[in-house]
C-alpha cells in the first residue's frame, strides 16, 4: 500500500469493472513530462514507502529540470522480468543457490521466489545445424533437445518449484516476439489495482516492447534477479531526448532502412544513459511493427530506452494479435484517463530534440562490425572495396586510384603463399564453385528485430517469389536460413502461398529463435570453411539482425552486415558484397536476360494486399493458445521436484555456483586493492561480446579441455550461450573472443595475456591463456584489474561479462568510459568500475600493464561514496581515478559483494 502523500489514489471505471489508480494529475508539472517520466512518476505514487521512495523523490519527478545533469536518483520498480534461456538460465541456477544459502543461514528456503510475474522464453538454444532442405526445423529441434536436456530438465524444476514463474518451451518463438505478440499487458492489474506495464529483462532488445507503449529495457541477469526478488532498481532520473518524425517512408524503403538511419544518428548525437522518445505528427504513420523494430535498436544507438506512446495504432496491434475486448478497453481508458494517450498537437519538454523527415530515408545495410555504421544501399559496393582492405592480407597497391582490388594483376599475398584470385571450391553434392573476398557465405532471415514486421517478412517472400519466377537462384556458396520470431509468421506465408518461393531459394524454416544474430549460425560447409581458412578469405554475412560485431556471426566469416529480410533474399541471390545489387544484375534469368533488383522488387500495394488478406487475429490466438505447455518433446521431460535443486555432480551444463561460499549474516568491511596485476589491457569499443563467453567451444580452447576431460565429446560440446549454468565453462571462456585484442600481449588476438607470476622480470612474462593466467595469480592471493578504453562494455547485457570478470579474480576495471548495463553488472558482481580522468588514457598515462597497481581510498565506500580514488604503480605513475558507483543503491551492493548477497541479506533480515 502506498504512503499516499499527494492524495492520488482513484477509481477508474471500465466496462462494469472498478480498478484503484494513482493519479499523475494529483503531482504539480506532471502535465509537461515525457511519456516515459510520467511511467515512471506513476511508479513512485505507487511504491512511496517512506523510506526507498518518499514525498521528495516524487516531487523531484514533478519539479524534473529537463537541461539538468541527472544527479537525482530514484527506485524504480518493474511490474514484470522477462528472460531468455541463455541469461534466464543462470538467473534459475542463482535462485536455486540463494535458496540453499538462505537455507544454510537458517531461513526458509521457500521464500525465495519471484514476487514479480516472471517468464523465460526458450529462443537462444536452437542453431542451424541443417539448412536448405525441408526437414530442417524438425531436425534441429531434435538436435537442440538432445543438447540441451540437462538445461531443460532444470527449467522444468524451477517452473513447478517456483511461483509466479512460467517457461515458454522450445520452437515457439523469439522472446521479444513473444512478448510484444502476446506476453505483454500494456496496463497491469494487480490486486485490483491498474497500472502501467513496466518490464525489465536479461536481454538488451528487451527494447523492443518501448514500441507499445512499455517502459522497460535490458538489465543483467543480476539485476533481473533482485527485481524478481522484490528488488527496486535504482536509476537517477535522465535526460529524455524527444525525436520528432515527420512525413511518411517513401516506396522502396523499409523499416529496416529507417532504423538503421536513427541508429546512425542516434549514436552520432549521443544518448547513452538517455531516454529517447518520439512524437510529432509521423508517429501515427508508423506501424506498430516499425515502432518495435525501432525500440529492438536501442542498445545499438545505446539509449536506455526508446519510447513510442500508446495511441489507436497500439489498441489495432492489440486487437490483431489476439488481446481481448476487456484488456484493450482497459488501456484505452487508463492511457486517456492518465495522460498517457498520444496526442501530436502536444509537445512535452525535452532535453534534447532530433528531427527526421520519414521521406528522407534511403535504402541502407550496416556494416561490417558496428550497427551504426550505416551505408546506403548504392555505395555498399565501393565502401565494402574501402573497407575490406582492413580485413585482408593481399598486398594491394595503396598508391592506386583503385579500391580493392588494386588491379588484375595477380596481386601476391606477402608470404607468397596465394594470388588474389578466386579459390575453386567443390561442394558435397559435386557443385564446382569458387569464393573469394566479398563471397556471401551466411544469408539468414533472423532476429526479433525485423522477424516481427510483416512488411517486410512479406516483402522478403514476394521478392522471393519474383526471383523464381524469372528463373534466379541462390548462389551455390551461400547458407541462406529462415528463422522467424513466432509461428504466426509461418503461418501467414502459409496462408499467402509463398512458402515455397523461399524454400525453392534455400530459405527453409530452421527454427523459431534467435540464430545468426546470436552466433548460432551454426558451421559453414566443411569445404567453404576450409577454403575460407586456408585463404585467409574475407568473406561476408548479411542477416537482418540487431547485431554485427567482430567475431559474433561466424568464427569464418570477418565482414557482417545489417539488412532488409528482402535484401537478405537479393544478397543470397547476388552471393557477393562486390557487387553493386542496385545497378548491377543479381544473376541471369531463365530467359536468358539479366534480372535486377528493380525488377523483382515488390511494389508497397502488392505487399499490403498480402498483410490484408494473409494475417488475422485468429491466427496469433491459436498461436499462442496453449503457449507454456509446450510439444510433446517438452512434456515428456523428466521434471525434478523439491524446494531446492538436486544438483547433478557430473553435470557439465547446470553446476552450483560459489558466489555465496563462506558468506556471512553480515558484511566484511570494504577493503583497499594492493598488489594487483593487469590481467588484460583493452581498447576502445570492447563490447560485451568480447568479454563474454559466446558462440562456439573450441577444442583447445581452456572451456574445450574441461568438457573433454569431463567425458565431453566435441560433438556435444555446444555453445557457450547454452552452458552458461556452468560457472566452470564459463570463466574459462570470459575473454577468449577469438577477436579480442589484449594489448598486453602484442600481435596477438583471442583469450591470451602475459603471466607475470612465471617470470622475475615482467618483460620476461610468457604469453598464456587469460584462464590459466589468472589460475596462477589466484594461487598467490593477487588481485587483478583490467584497464580499458572508451565505451567499454557496450552491446548486449551479458551478465557473464560481469560474474566472469569477479570469478577471475579482477577487483577492479579502469576505463575511459562505460556503457551503462555492463558498469551496472560489475558493481552487481562486487567489481569496482573506475574511470581515468577526464582526457585521460592509460596510454596518456603511460601505463603498459607490466606495473603493480595500488588503489586507495576504496575504504571510503564504508561510509560515503568518494568521488575518487587514488592509483598508484610500482612505476610511479599515479592518479585520481573517478568511482563510478553513481547511487547509493549501487554503494550498497558493493558493500555487500554484490547484488545477491544484499537481496539474501535483505531476506534473511526480513
Amino acid at each position: 500500500m502506498s504512503a499516499n502523500s499527494f492524495g492520488s489514489r482513484d477509481t477508474l471505471h471500465v466496462g462494469g469493472e472498478s480498478y484503484d489508480i494513482y493519479r499523475l494529475d494529483a503531482v504539480p508539472g506532471s502535465a509537461r513530462l515525457p511519456y516515459s517520466l510520467k511511467i515512471l512518476l506513476e511508479n513512485l505514487l505507487r511504491t512511496e514507502d517512506g523510506a526507498n521512495v518518499t514525498a521528495e523523490h516524487i516531487r523531484a519527478l514533478g519539479d524534473w529540470d529537463p537541461g539538468a545533469r541527472p544527479d537525482q536518483e530514484i527506485q524504480f520498480t518493474p511490474a514484470r522480468v522477462i528472460m531468455q534461456d541463455f541469461t534466464g538460465v543462470p538467473c534459475v541456477v542463482d535462485l536455486a543457490t540463494m535458496r540453499e544459502a538462505v537455507r544454510d543461514l537458517g531461513g526458509d528456503p521457500a521464500k525465495v521466489n519471484p514476487l514479480a510475474p516472471a517468464e523465460l522464453v526458450i529462443d537462444h538454444s536452437v542453431v542451424v545445424d541443417l539448412f536448405g532442405r525441408p526437414d530442417a526445423f524438425e531436425r534441429n529441434v531434435e538436435i537442440e533437445y538432445e543438447r540441451n536436456h540437462e538445461r531443460y530438465k532444470f527449467l522444468r524444476w524451477g517452473q513447478t518449484a517456483l511461483d509466479e514463474f512460467r517457461v515458454v518451451p522450445p520452437g515457439t518463438g523469439i522472446v521479444h516476439q513473444a512478448n510484444i505478440e502476446n506476453l505483454a499487458r500494456v496496463t497491469m492489474v494487480r490486486n485490483g489495482v491498474a497500472y502501467p506495464d513496466t518490464c525489465v529483462g536479461t536481454d538488451s532488445h528487451t527494447t523492443m516492447q518501448n514500441g507499445l507503449g512499455i517502459l522497460g529495457w535490458g538489465v543483467g541477469g543480476i539485476e533481473a534477479e533482485a527485481a524478481m526478488l522484490g528488488q527496486p532498481i535504482s536509476m537517477l532520473i535522465p535526460r529524455v531526448v524527444g525525436f520528432k518524425l515527420t512525413g511518411q517512408l517513401t516506396p522502396g524503403t523499409t523499416a529496416t532502412d529507417l532504423v538503421l538511419t536513427i541508429t546512425e544518428m542516434l549514436r552520432e548525437h549521443g544518448v547513452v544513459g538517455k531516454f529517447v522518445e518520439f512524437y510529432g505528427d509521423g508517429v501515427a504513420s508508423v506501424p506498430l511493427a516499425n515502432r518495435a523494430t525501432i525500440g529492438n535498436m536501442s542498445p545499438e544507438f545505446g539509449s536506455t530506452a526508446a519510447m513510442f506512446p500508446i495511441d489507436a495504432e497500439t489498441i489495432r496491434y492489440m486487437q490483431l494479435t489476439g488481446r481481448s475486448s476487456d484488456q484493450t478497453e482497459l488501456v484505452e481508458a487508463y492511457a486517456k484517463e492518465q495522460g498517457l494517450w498520444h496526442d501530436p498537437a502536444h509537445e512535452p519538454v525535452y532535453s534534447e530534440y532530433l528531427e527526421l523527415d520519414l521521406g528522407q530515408v534511403v535504402p541502407s545495410i550496416a556494416g561490417p562490425k558496428r550497427p551504426q555504421d550505416r551505408v546506403a544501399l548504392t555505395e555498399a559496393k565501393e565502401t565494402w572495396r574501402h573497407d575490406v582492405r582492413g580485413y585482408v592480407t593481399d598486398e594491394v597497391d595503396e598508391t592506386s586510384d583503385e579500391s580493392f582490388p588494386a588491379s588484375d594483376a595477380p596481386a601476391q599475398h606477402p608470404n607468397g603463399q596465394r594470388p588474389h584470385r578466386p579459390v575453386p571450391v567443390t561442394l558435397a553434392d559435386g557443385t564446382q564453385t569458387q569464393i573469394d573476398h566479398g563471397s556471401v557465405v551466411i544469408a539468414a532471415i533472423t532476429s526479433c528485430t525485423n522477424t516481427s514486421n510483416p512488411s517486410v517478412m512479406i516483402g522478403a517472400a514476394l521478392l522471393a517469389k519474383n526471383a523464381v519466377e524469372k528463373g534466379l537462384s541462390r548462389k551455390p556458396w551461400v547458407k541462406t536460413s529462415l528463422a522467424p520470431g513466432s509461428k504466426v509468421v509461418t503461418d501467414y506465408f502459409e496462408r499467402s502461398g509463398l512458402t515455397p518461393y523461399l524454400d525453392k531459394l534455400g530459405f527453409n524454416l530452421v527454427g523459431y529463435g534467435c540464430t545468426t544474430c546470436i552466433g548460432n549460425s551454426g558451421p559453414l560447409p566443411p569445404e567453404i570453411s576450409q577454403a575460407v581458412q586456408d585463404n585467409d578469405l574475407a568473406v561476408v554475412s548479411v542477416l537482418s539482425g540487431n547485431r554485427n560485431f567482430e567475431g559474433r556471426i561466424n568464427p569464418d566469416v570477418k565482414m557482417n552486415y545489417l539488412a532488409s529480410p528482402p535484401l537478405v533474399v537479393a544478397y543470397a541471390l547476388a552471393g557477393s558484397m562486390d557487387t553493386d545489387i542496385t545497378s548491377e544484375p543479381l544473376g541471369t534469368g531463365a530467359d536468358g536476360q539479366p534480372v535486377y533488383l528493380a525488377d523483382i522488387w515488390p511494389a508497397p500495394e502488392e505487399i499490403q494486399e498480402v498483410i490484408d488478406s494473409s494475417i488475422a487475429s485468429d491466427m496469433y490466438t491459436e498461436a499462442y493458445a496453449d503457449v507454456f505447455a509446450g510439444d510433446e518433446r517438452w512434456r515428456s521431460l523428466p521434471t525434478p521436484t523439491g524446494n531446492t535443486f538436486e544438483w547433478d555432480q557430473d553435470s557439465t551444463y547446470v553446476r552450483k555456483p560459489p558466489y555465496f561460499d563462506g558468506m556471512g549474516v553480515s558484511p566484511e568491511p570494504v577493503t583497499d586493492i594492493t598488489g594487483a596485476r593487469v590481467l588484460a589491457k583493452l581498447g576502445d569499443s570492447v563490447t560485451t561480446d568480447h568479454i563474454s563467453p559466446a558462440g562456439a567451444i573450441k577444442p583447445d580452447s581452456p572451456a574445450g579441455e574441461y568438457l573433454k576431460a569431463h567425458g565431453v565429446e566435441r560433438k556435444d560440446f555446444n555453445s557457450y550461450g547454452s552452458r552458461r549454468g556452468n560457472h566452470e565453462v564459463m570463466i574459462r571462456g570470459t575473454f577468449a573472443n577469438i577477436r579480442l585484442r589484449n594489448l598486453l600481449a602484442p600481435g596477438t588476438e583471442g583469450g591470451v595475456t602475459r603471466d607475470f607470476t612465471q617470470a622475475d622480470d615482467p618483460k620476461d612474462a610468457p604469453i598464456t591463456t587469460i584462464y590459466d593466467a589468472a589460475q596462477n595469480y589466484s594461487a598467490q592471493n593477487t588481485p587483478l584489474v583490467v584497464l580499458g578504453g572508451k565505451e567499454y562494455g557496450s552491446g548486449s547485457s551479458r551478465d557473464w561479462a560481469a560474474k566472469g570478470t569477479r570469478l577471475l579474480g579482477v577487483r577492479a576495471v579502469i576505463t575511459e568510459s562505460y556503457e551503462r548495463i555492463h558498469r551496472s553488472n560489475l558493481i552487481g558482481m562486487g567489481v569496482l568500475p573506475l574511470q581515468f580522468p577526464e582526457g585521460e588514457s592509460a596510454d596518456s598515462l603511460g601505463l603498459t600493464g607490466e606495473e603493480t597497481f595500488s588503489i586507495t581510498g576504496v575504504t571510503e565506500l564504508n561510509e560515503r561514496i568518494p568521488d575518487t580514488v587514488r592509483v598508484s604503480t610500482d612505476t610511479g605513475v599515479s592518479f585520481d581515478a573517478v568511482v563510478r558507483i553513481d547511487t547509493p543503491g549501487e554503494a550498497d551492493y558493493y558493500r555487500n559483494g554484490g547484488i545477491l548477497p544484499y537481496v539474501l541479506r535483505q531476506l534473511l533480515h526480513s
